[in-house]
């Protein structure tokens, strides 16, 4: 089966495949093992301390695959300067960049004239349309389904991806609600070129950072085992339904500020559940996907599995 699409061309992978930027979790390892399987792995930049600690990452990423990745940079509503960063990538020439969470207008411009490809994940046909007119060479489009932050419509990939296909004239990249080879094939057939993948890369030997507990969870939760936190302060986002995400939630009903949730959703508390693996003293973000989830393939693994399903199915109805 010819896997080339618009996506594949721009990002030269052979796949049109991406792997999500996974805070706190995606870093070289994960990357790497992405990028050679044929895919495009991505490093979390804002979750490093320094910019000094992504050029290492980055060099370290070189070190372990020769083939295109990308860096990811979540410029969120509470986010850090990402100036220094941004110029880290510039000097180590990284062929792909990608921004979630924020207004790529400004991250944009600190770009001109430079030879990057700029991906943007966005969660409705507007914001689609918006970066493009920024200059985006693709969007990633994220459904209501997905883990991690999403829009605030609730609307499904399903009918979210061809609308924005729809809208725009640059490729688009479907998000959320896809863990395997009829993902994939369902995505191709809504008109998008590409798939981005976050939640079942996280359950795969090469991500390292993720606690083994963090990856049980997701093998043994279902479809029902998420729940969106933060729609109060206008930043919707879908973690693994635990006792805290539940006392989350009532904070947010009883109308608590930023100030009063800063503590119980800060980046600490994320990494208390997924890197030290403390359950029931923090959240992980996962999406609905994790009900497909049975099991921590490596990536090879996972890639090959997912593309004999897809070539099934097309052969099934050609």
């Amino acid at each position: 089966m010819d896997w080339s699409t618009r996506i594949t061309k721009l990002l030269k992978i052979q796949y049109p495949i991406i792997q999500g930027g996974l805070a706190y979790l995606a870093y070289s390892e994960l990357a790497a093992a992405v990028s050679n399987a044929g895919g495009l792995g991505q490093i979390t930049a804002m979750s490093l301390k320094q910019p000094d600690d992504l050029r290492k990452e980055i060099r370290k990423l070189k070190s372990l695959t020769s083939r295109p990745f990308g860096v990811n940079f979540a410029i969120g509503q509470h986010g850090r300067p990402y100036e220094d960063f941004l110029q880290v990538i510039i000097e180590e020439e990284v062929p792909v960049v990608s921004v979630t969470g924020g207004n790529p207008a400004p991250f944009f411009e600190k770009l001109a004239g430079q030879d990057i490809i700029k991906l943007v994940l966005v969660a409705s046909k507007r914001q689609a349309q918006k970066a493009e007119q920024l200059g985006a060479d693709a969007v990633m489009v994220v459904g209501q389904e997905g883990g991690g932050h999403l829009g605030r419509d609730d609307v499904s990939t399903l009918v979210l991806v061809p609308q924005v296909v729809d809208a725009v004239s640059i490729p688009v990249i479907a998000s959320g609600g896809i863990g395997d080879g009829r993902g994939l094939m369902a995505a191709l057939s809504l008109g998008a070129e590409g798939i981005e993948m976050g939640t079942r890369f996280i359950a795969t030997k090469e991500c390292v950072h993720a606690h083994d507990l963090y990856k049980q969870a997701l093998i043994s939760g279902d479809e029902t085992g998420t729940t969106v936190i933060k729609r109060s302060l206008g930043a919707p986002a879908r973690a693994i339904r635990n006792a805290w995400t539940d006392k989350i939630l009532e904070l947010e009903k009883n109308r608590a500020t930023y100030e009063d949730l800063k503590d119980y959703i800060s980046g600490e508390t994320n990494k208390k559940y997924i890197h030290e693996g403390k359950i029931n003293e923090g959240f992980a973000w996962a999406g609905q996907v994790m009900g497909l989830i049975k099991d921590v393939p490596s990536v090879e693994e996972l890639f090959q599995r997912m593309i004999t399903e897809a070539e099934e199915i097309r052969i099934k109805w050609r």
